[in-house]
């Protein structure tokens, strides 16, 4: 940590008022994105990201030659499985393997506020890699008339898809001080909010325990991918934002208290 963020830091911790708690979120955000461009991971996952999006939905489009971004939706999760835990897996298992984070929860900083500060980093960094992917739809307009809605609905479920795996990855890369660790085991979890939700592995599962139907189970109940995919055709449901969102508020709270402990 750098002298200049440290003392941003403990100025901003002075006070804990609500104005004073956004400031000290906004540094530890700063800092956060400066560390990912200084250590070239932002602009490795940002460049890889694009070329690989990109493609797909070049192979999508020369295959089918609609114009049409649903498909590209639908096979984006699995690429964002293994390139979401490279922009999380840093996040706190890097602070505790050079043992900045005793320094930086000894400053009066809420452990929330800084889950929060450095969640915000990462959900800026993913925002920069889907809007890598804008050339898409500029090129769609372009060369005739997709629904303007369906996409835009397309990017909000990206979005909040994105911001789930972000926050449980948060949580991993506190529980690890190694950032390998951290992916691997981010990516894991990821795989299972992604392929219990393809009804291949579904049936599979099923037909493995057919009286309990634990397939059907998770994809009903774990899965991101029924609910993404709500929203990749046009149909924004409240069950699906709250299934979004309560997930990531209650894995941030749960990095919050393991930090809380570690404080302690």
């Amino acid at each position: 940590m750098s002298t200049e963020s440290t003392g941003a830091l403990q100025s901003a911790s002075n006070r804990m008022s609500f104005g004073e708690g956004r400031r000290t979120m906004r540094v530890i955000a700063a800092r956060e994105i400066g560390a990912n461009f200084d250590s070239g991971i932002a602009y490795i996952t940002t460049i890889a990201f694009a070329l690989l999006a990109n493609s797909i939905f070049m192979n999508e489009f020369f295959l089918t030659g609609t114009v049409d971004m649903t498909g590209f939706f639908d096979l984006l999760p699995l690429l964002l499985t293994f390139f979401l835990p490279a922009i999380s897996m840093r996040l706190w298992s890097e602070e505790r393997k050079q043992r900045t984070v005793e320094l930086l929860l000894t400053f009066p900083i809420r452990p929330f506020q800084a889950v929060l500060g450095k969640y915000a980093a990462a959900l800026t960094l993913y925002v920069l890699m889907l809007a890598c992917s804008l050339p898409i739809p500029v090129m769609l307009f372009a060369l005739g008339d997709p629904d303007l809605g369906l996409i835009a609905s397309g990017y909000v479920g990206l979005f909040l898809f994105g911001a789930l795996f972000l926050s449980f990855g948060s949580l991993l890369s506190a529980l690890s001080s190694d950032q390998i660790v951290s992916f691997v085991t981010s990516t894991l979890v990821g795989f299972v909010f992604v392929l219990t939700g393809d009804e291949r592995v579904v049936a599979i599962v099923d037909g493995l325990f057919p009286a309990l139907g634990i397939g059907s189970f998770l994809y009903e109940n774990v899965s991101a991918l029924p609910p993404l995919g709500e929203f990749v055709r046009g149909v924004v449901e409240l069950s699906s934002v709250l299934y979004f969102g309560l997930l990531s508020v209650l894995f941030l709270w749960t990095t919050g208290l393991v930090l809380e402990k570690n404080r302690g």
